[in-house]
């Protein structure tokens, strides 16, 4: 069973959530890194810069205005709690205010099917291109 309270519960699952968002996060910027280089040459060098920017920013704001921490905005919608087993905390997935369902279904969407979205896309065109690359050094 979980054992510390519920304040320890909130900090564990919200730590787990930021810092997983913060590597899908990683992972998208470096899948759509490696696509400018590889795919667009011309635009490659300006993302270096910027997507370190870019992580940190994307990880802050997914959370929105008012991230489900402390509940200030919402104060009857429970965010986080125990899992079914007991064991660990995470996100109440069984949502039980209209909020706190808004909340995990933009967390889904925009921050774990996009992200894979732009991930599967950023290797599909690394693929082609590399494919496309082989076929005319072969010609040649």
């Amino acid at each position: 069973r979980w054992l510390f309270n519920q304040a320890v519960c909130t900090l564990y699952a919200f730590c787990g959530v930021l810092f997983g968002l913060c590597s899908l996060t990683s992972l998208t910027v470096l899948s759509t890194v490696c696509c400018l280089k590889v795919c667009y040459p011309a635009y490659g060098r300006c993302w270096d810069a910027l997507s370190d920017l870019y992580l940190h920013l994307f990880s802050s704001f997914s959370y929105g205005p008012d991230p489900p921490l402390l509940g200030k905005l919402h104060p009857r919608a429970t965010y986080y709690g125990p899992e079914p087993y007991g064991t660990a905390c995470c996100i109440t997935w069984k949502a039980s205010s209209r909020e706190a369902t808004l909340y995990i279904l933009a967390l889904f969407i925009f921050c774990y099917l996009l992200p894979c979205l732009l991930i599967l896309v950023s290797y599909s065109l690394i693929l082609w291109t590399v494919r496309v690359s082989r076929r005319a050094v072969r010609q040649h």
